[in-house]
């Protein structure tokens, strides 16, 4: 195998090459790296799993003494669990007295489709009140708080910065703070915890899928972006949560993790995962990344791409994307399922070229970005980098400055090792 610097030269190269040549090096790439990731994942002490790792929510002895006698209202979805078993009923089987749920976006049982409303409902299983914290309603009010003592938060995150798990934390924290409740963040890793990069959002730019002033990868897991948003006085009105993190055993930001239950819908293996920060600009623009298909957030494309590879998809109504954008039309794009596995092989950043490319190759240049774009990007800059033809090295190097502050920022609140 080449070593990494010859590695980053084929990926940085690899959109000026002609079709048939890209073509051959991704078939390539994803025999070289299925082979690579297998030897990671058996021999790098990295890349650690639910076995390796002690999750906030299993540290019971922890925080049950700080649940007694308490009435709580839990903020959680598919992935707050332990082991097999959903954490509400772990705690309902101990006596803890719950009231209500509170569900993020894609809902309690995270079968919703991206931006879906999700209507306040009740679950089947233990016939709690779920009220829903996406779309017009997105933080508690005080009406629904009557009677909470503590609100417990378990919801596994991405990092990044658009995953509005993120939003969901920040007005659970507002509406504890504004009325005198005690906040409980079982504190989970994160899989893209391990680098820093992208543009820091911008004020002006807020919006759910961004409210604080972070690049779009941060490196922090969700408790310690709690402790952040405290820290920095990011609820506004001078407001403070009375907040208590329960924190992982055994895990350092230079650690991989294998997440054991898809986060979203549309984030159905780690490859989508560990894509998703890159990709995820791409829901600001005309291409398609693969909604409706068995490979969302591995795969991008447009019916009237040109100079891509010969890969073609045609999105269906699938769970997670029930009309998919271009539903029934081939779209002709690029399938980045081995690029999945460059990460494991420790190539962390956010991309770009794909971006670049197809702005290049599409038709109409004129409609190719709409007004999403700069609320995902966080500032206007990048999309007018992007029509200007900069390189990649000229846009990044605009990012450092942000990157550089945020970097003294994020430091004061690490509970666990850096990668650096």
């Amino acid at each position: 195998m080449k070593n990494r610097q010859q590695q980053k030269y084929v990926f940085q190269t690899i959109s000026a090459i002609r079709a048939k040549e890209r073509l051959f090096i991704l078939i390539y790439l994803f025999f070289v790296y299925s082979v690579s990731a297998q030897i990671l994942t058996k021999a790098d002490n990295r890349v650690k799993t639910d076995a390796d790792i002690t999750v906030g929510a299993k540290r019971l002895d922890l925080y049950l003494p700080l649940l007694d006698g308490e009435t709580l209202a839990f903020t959680g979805n598919q992935t707050s669990v332990i082991g097999k078993t959903h954490l509400v009923d772990t705690l309902l089987a101990l006596g803890i007295k719950i009231k209500v749920i509170f569900s993020p976006e894609h809902g309690f049982r995270g079968n919703k489709d991206a931006g879906q409303d999700v209507l306040n409902s009740k679950d089947k299983k233990t016939g709690l009140p779920i009220i829903s914290l996406y779309g017009d309603h997105n933080k508690p009010t005080a009406k629904q708080l009557d009677g909470i003592t503590v609100v417990v938060f378990d919801i596994q995150d991405v990092g990044a910065r658009f995953y509005t798990y993120l939003s969901t934390l920040h007005y659970i924290m507002m509406a504890c703070a504004e009325n005198g409740k005690k906040l409980i963040v079982l504190d989970r890793p994160n899989p893209n915890g391990c680098y820093i990069d992208g543009p820091v959002m911008e004020d002006a730019h807020r919006s759910f899928v961004g409210l604080h002033p972070v690049p779009v990868v941060y490196g922090m897991t969700i408790g310690e972006y709690a402790k952040m948003i405290n820290g920095e006085g990011w609820l506004g009105k001078g407001l403070t949560c009375n907040l208590t993190v329960i924190p992982l055993t055994d895990y350092s930001h230079a650690d991989l993790y294998q997440l054991p239950i898809p986060p979203s819908p549309n984030l159905t293996t780690m490859g989508a995962v560990y894509l998703y920060p890159s990709l995820c600009l791409f829901e600001g623009t005309v291409i398609s990344v693969g909604r409706g298909t068995d490979i969302p957030f591995q795969a991008i494309g447009h019916p009237k791409l040109q100079g891509a590879t010969s890969f073609v998809f045609t999105p269906s109504a699938h769970t997670g994307a029930l009309d998919p954008p271009f539903k029934g039309q081939v779209c002709k794009g690029y399938d980045l399922r081995a690029f999945g596995n460059v990460f494991m092989a420790d190539y962390h950043k956010l991309y770009l070229f794909w971006l670049k490319d197809c702005f290049k190759n599409i038709p109409d240049k004129t409609n190719f970005f709409n007004t999403y774009f700069t609320s995902l990007a966080g500032t206007k800059e990048l999309q007018q980098q992007i029509k200007e033809g900069k390189t990649e090295d000229e846009i990044r190097a605009a990012w450092q400055p942000g990157i550089r502050k945020f970097k003294e920022i994020r430091k004061k609140y690490l509970l666990y090792p850096d990668f650096e």
